[in-house]
């Protein structure tokens, strides 16, 4: 960097630092991410041989893995089994969690509803909000029900007098709303900016470690749904969950993206009430509710999240196109796996898919990309071109590959029990899962091995 210099570019994705500006950064390749903003000038003090010496005497010695014992009760139940599913069963002590999602998709909602319920336990919780007045979350907290007297509001974005204020009270349980109107006096730069925020979460993360105190971090995201800030944000925090779905439907998704002490594979459902956020014990049933009857291009698929299988119908609507180039439209599945499905079945089937729109959708707003629903979204697609409708009780699941083959899935069994315990009597799945599943009664089991297979089912 040049002398006398003092401001430098930084990449907003990772973090990357550069003297001047450049279109791509060589570190995360993204284009145009770099921001011009103030440097931190530090002055080197030298060090006397006495601290020196002072110094030595104090690091600590490396410890052999084997002796070391762990901790029991090092998690704490939120109240809500939802959240605990995502989180790994419960809250550890000392880490640091960080929550992103929409405006409006109820972030700071949730947080309250755990603050309250870990106060009325006897937890000492503390709130620090940098958007709102005290005020403005006394109504929110009246709303959602009462809390008890453990639980402390700050409205404060000066990270050394939130410092000060956690080290002298130490407190449980800190919520931090949010992370983009913090700053540190020692970074000469605006709240949200990559300096801020990485400075703010790095002095979140000593206090999280050194005082043993959980801390959930509120964080923006920008329009392309991650998080505001350096990536670099989600690298240095223990636990990242993101709150999807529609802040205009009642339902909302959680889910873990990193998890140090858990599955990322786990997602819990809420639904948004006059009340506050209310948990979906059997987020299949809900997704199936007000489900047409003898409708075609409607389907039931099975998809596994973590060790829960959640049951959602699959709607596909083609017809001819009027358009030189056809219409392919993807709401809650990949785009790209859609139009790789329909190729495969012109392919492999023979049907004229290249002059018709084709329009997929998975029924409320939900969003899945597991392999497994190959077979319902082609199932889906046959049934609205034929106009022939699939029997209400039957469900599907399976890969399809680009030969035609319907590959076999994991934890088929599980997802058999699931449609069997929500009334269903057929399922068509893949014929190689099918050995070694065991014999199920109640529930017909229908395997298929190739698309053509699926054909004659229909």
């Amino acid at each position: 960097m040049a002398k006398g210099k003092t401001t430098a570019f930084f990449c907003q994705n990772c973090g990357y630092e550069s003297a001047k500006w450049m279109g791509q950064c060589p570190a995360c390749r993204e284009w145009n991410t770099f921001v011009e903003e103030p440097v931190v000038k530090t002055t080197g003090t030298k060090t006397s041989a006495a601290a020196g010496s002072t110094r030595r005497m104090q690091l600590q010695e490396p410890s052999r893995l084997v002796s070391i014992k762990p901790q029991e009760n090092l998690r704490i139940s939120t109240g809500m089994e939802e959240l605990d599913r995502v989180l790994g069963g419960g809250i550890v002590t000392g880490s640091l969690v960080l929550v992103g999602g929409d405006p409006g998709i109820g972030k700071s909602t949730l947080l309250l509803q755990v603050c309250k319920t870990l106060a009325n336990r006897g937890r000492k919780v503390l709130y620090v909000s940098g958007e709102e007045s005290a005020q403005q979350i006394k109504i929110r907290a009246d709303r959602v029900g009462e809390a008890g007297d453990d639980l402390l509001i700050l409205c404060e974005t000066n990270l050394g007098d939130i410092r000060e204020i956690l080290e002298r009270s130490k407190p449980e349980i800190v919520v931090i709303d949010s992370i983009q109107t913090m700053y540190s006096e020692s970074v000469n730069s605006a709240p949200g900016s990559v300096s801020q925020v990485r400075e703010a979460t790095g002095i979140l993360m000593q206090l999280a470690k050194g005082l043993g105190i959980t801390i959930f971090i509120v964080g923006h995201v920008t329009k392309e749904g991650v998080v505001a800030g350096p990536r670099v944000l989600e690298h240095m925090v223990d636990t990242v969950l993101y709150f999807e779905g529609d802040r205009h439907a009642s339902y909302r998704v959680l889910r873990g993206v990193k998890n140090r002490f858990g599955s990322t594979n786990e997602i819990g459902v809420f639904e948004m009430q006059e009340r506050g956020l209310v948990e979906v014990p059997n987020p299949s049933e809900y997704m199936l509710s007000g489900r047409p009857e003898n409708a075609s291009g409607s389907v039931v698929a099975c998809s596994m999240e973590g060790t829960r299988p959640i049951l959602v119908e699959i709607q596909a609507l083609v017809c001819q196109s009027n358009l030189p180039m056809p219409r392919r439209t993807a709401n809650g599945a990949d785009y790209n796996r859609v139009n790789l499905l329909m190729a495969v079945l012109e392919k492999r089937l023979g049907l004229r898919l290249g002059v018709c729109d084709a329009y997929v959708n998975i029924a409320g707003g939900i969003r899945m990309n597991e392999p497994a629903m190959d077979l319902g979204i082609v199932m889906a697609i046959l049934s609205s071109y034929r106009d022939k409708p699939i029997d209400e009780k039957t469900i599907v699941f399976g890969e399809v590959g680009l030969s035609g083959e319907v590959r076999a899935v994991s934890q088929a069994a599980q997802r058999v029990q699931e449609a069997k315990k929500l009334g269903f009597h057929t399922v068509i799945m893949p014929a190689v899962s099918i050995r070694g599943m065991g014999k199920i009664d109640g529930i017909e089991i229908i395997g298929v091995r190739t698309l053509k297979d699926v054909l004659r089912s229909l």
